[in-house]
């Protein structure tokens, strides 16, 4: 007898089909209807579970913060020393269950296309000021175990990680040959060495 899935089950069966959809067709010219076929499903399951295509990628955007938000704090609960949390970090495949952490050049374009929505840019701040948050409390929690470190703002320590983050990624996708995939974690080993 086959179950039923569940509701996470056909929302996360809808985010892998959307951004397999989204790479392949773009993300005006994917539909719904095309979105719920990649998936298996109908438009009816499509609209039980979304109102719309734009309802799906904030729904598909918070999922991607939520998971990163989960790997970190669990990393942060083994690794107090920033070394070893960043050792740590690089070490993890957390991508495997998340399209978005797959794929930085659709998870840029989602970030994108609801940041061009006035109505949804809100949606996408309350994001990045977890991710933010997420990030002061790292860089608190592991400062605070090196001898003597100190970072005297974490909020804005968090906010040039981030940027940091972000603009690695965006170089590795417009010009992979000059920027290594370890760009970033290499440029906090340098940033490291200033609060020691």
């Amino acid at each position: 007898m086959r179950t039923r899935p569940t509701r996470d089950d056909t929302r996360e069966k809808l985010f892998e089909a959307a951004a397999q959809v989204f790479e392949e067709r773009g993300i005006g010219a994917a539909s719904i209807e095309m979105i719920a076929a990649a998936a298996g499903f109908t438009r009816g399951a499509f609209y039980s579970n979304f109102e719309s295509k734009d309802d799906l990628i904030v729904a598909m955007l918070e999922d991607h913060v939520e998971r990163s938000l989960q790997h970190h704090r669990r990393l942060l609960e083994r690794h107090l020393n920033p070394t070893d949390f960043v050792a740590a970090l690089r070490a993890t495949e957390r991508s495997r269950q998340d399209p978005l952490g797959r794929a930085p050049l659709l998870h840029m374009e989602l970030i994108l296309f609801v940041a061009r929505s006035e109505k949804r840019r809100p949606e996408l701040a309350q994001r990045l000021r977890a991710r933010r948050k997420l990030v002061a409390d790292i860089v608190t929690a592991t400062t605070r175990e090196t001898a003597g470190g100190e970072v005297r703002n974490p909020a804005w320590a968090s906010s040039m990680l981030l940027a940091l983050e972000d603009g690695f990624r965006l170089h590795r996708l417009i010009d992979p040959d000059s920027t290594p995939a370890d760009s970033f974690f290499r440029a906090v080993g340098e940033l490291q060495k200033l609060v020691e």
